[in-house]
């Protein structure tokens, strides 16, 4: 058995490089993306226990082992605006709407718990992918750079213009990280359990173009990577209160999840340019407190939580604002992370039982915005918050198989709006013939590219199956 669950976790790791978009997953598996991501307090299966509350796990006295697998899309859209005369003297005012070509990706995941009968001992093993976020923003064709054919009555998207005219170009990131976790719950008493979860982790991080170093002035921009990884570990402690009658109510918190630096290996569009120097950075995972409350009865499972993600306390999401040079302090037009600010999720989930073996599940999921409105320039790469999700799922038992499937909706919101920023105020961007940086560093730090825009938001939608089968 553990040398097919270690292949299996190989497999996983080549297909979760692959990872959903949304920086952190609201649940795994099919009974808990059904349940809206709620399970610190109500363990309907595995895979929502291992990943929200160990001490759950003394629920189950089985040996369970359950395999997911699931297709995930998102439709994220980025958009922008500059006004007249701000690429050069008498050019005119341009706006448009890039759409992500970042298609479906797949989503996988391994659980396997295992106690016995009046145990109070309970141990499990998992491999889910918790992270990732991806996109595929291509480069805007109707630009100047086309000449006599650019055309600024048509949609045009400065932030997606080449970077020879001062854009992004083509925008694609791929992120994933995978978490292999050893779980151990104990039963303090009949209704109180404990629980202990160390983490290991791996993630992958690529960027195109790479904004975590600094770009050429020589008309070559930021280089791409090729994909980075990194190593990391964790822990989560949970605890769990079951009255056996009707309440139940969980509280776990999960550490920061410590990583190792990327070293990105860093290459120039332009073949005949000097090569690019290489360059670290580092990203963590946040530290995550939820507090959840279930409520069942014959035919009913309720369920609720509340979490809280400690974004501003962690490396490669609490710094922001560009790296300065230590010569002159201006700015290099690296990034030194993506700024963002606390964020509070909340989960909602109802199972009925239609049949004693056939459960119907209704979810719903509610994200505040980590992206502060003007660092929503920094996460064009990472634009990971759809605010209102929904879900619906179905269960139906065979015997010792259980087989569960459930749909996904995100609903497109407000998304994030902010404006364009310049990373290189040391060049002349508003057309006035002088450089921007020596008078403005002080009193516009971020670059603020004046009557700018820059915004996006996204919709997603998942279908997955969950196979647990009691050995």
């Amino acid at each position: 058995m553990k040398k097919q669950f270690l292949t299996i976790i190989g497999i996983i790791i080549g297909l979760v490089s692959f990872a959903q978009s949304g920086h952190i997953m609201q649940g795994v598996g099919a009974v808990n993306m059904s349940m809206g991501g709620a399970a610190t307090a109500q363990p309907l299966d595995i895979n929502g226990a291992i990943l929200w509350n160990p001490a759950t796990l003394s629920s189950f006295n089985d040996k369970i082992i359950s395999v997911s697998a699931g297709a995930f899309f998102s439709s994220p859209e980025l958009s922008s605006s500059m006004p007249a005369n701000m690429m050069w003297a008498g050019s005119p005012a341009v706006s448009g709407t890039i759409k992500d070509e970042h298609g479906t990706s797949i989503m996988p995941a391994l659980a396997y718990v295992w106690s016995k009968p009046k145990s109070k001992h309970t141990f499990g093993v998992s491999a889910f992918g918790v992270s990732g976020f991806g996109v595929d923003f291509p480069a805007e064709t109707n630009s100047p750079l086309a000449g006599a054919n650019f055309n600024p009555n048509e949609s045009s998207s400065p932030i997606s213009y080449p970077q020879q005219a001062r854009g992004f170009g083509n925008v694609k990131s791929d992120y994933m990280l995978l978490q292999v976790s050893l779980s151990y719950a104990y039963e303090l008493s009949d209704k109180v359990s404990i629980g202990l979860q160390p983490n290991f982790n791996y993630e992958t991080l690529e960027l195109a173009p790479n904004p975590t170093t600094m770009p050429d002035r020589t008309g070559n921009g930021y280089p791409v990577t090729d994909a980075a990884a990194a190593m990391g570990y964790g822990a989560q402690i949970g605890i769990f209160y079951d009255s056996h009658d009707m309440l139940k109510l969980g509280m776990s918190y999960k550490t920061k999840q410590y990583f190792s630096e990327y070293t990105f290996k860093n290459t120039y569009l332009d073949a005949n340019s000097t090569a690019a120097p290489d360059n670290n950075f580092t990203m963590n995972y946040p530290s995550i407190l939820s507090f959840g409350m279930g409520l069942s009865g014959k035919k009913l499972d309720f369920a609720a939580d509340v979490r809280f993600v400690n974004y501003e306390g962690t490396e490669g999401f609490k710094e922001s604002g560009w790296q300065l040079d230590d010569t002159y302090h201006m700015p290099t037009g690296a990034v030194n992370g993506f700024g963002w600010k606390n964020m509070t999720i909340f989960s909602a989930g109802l199972s009925y039982k239609l049949m004693e073996n056939l459960p119907i599940r209704i979810g719903y999921t509610n994200n505040t915005n980590p992206v502060k409105d003007e660092l929503t320039f920094y996460s064009v790469s990472a634009p990971a918050v759809v605010t209102n999700a929904a879900q619906i799922g179905l269960g139906y038992t065979f015997g010792k198989l259980d087989v569960n499937v459930v749909y996904h909706k995100g609903f497109r919101g407000k998304g994030s709006k902010g404006t364009l920023l310049n990373p290189t105020p040391d060049q002349d961007f508003d057309g006035n013939g002088f450089p921007d940086g020596p008078w403005n560093a002080d009193t516009n730090p971020l670059g603020i590219v004046p009557g700018s825009s820059v915004s996006y938001d996204m919709e997603t939608s998942m279908i997955q199956f969950t196979f647990s089968y009691k050995l």
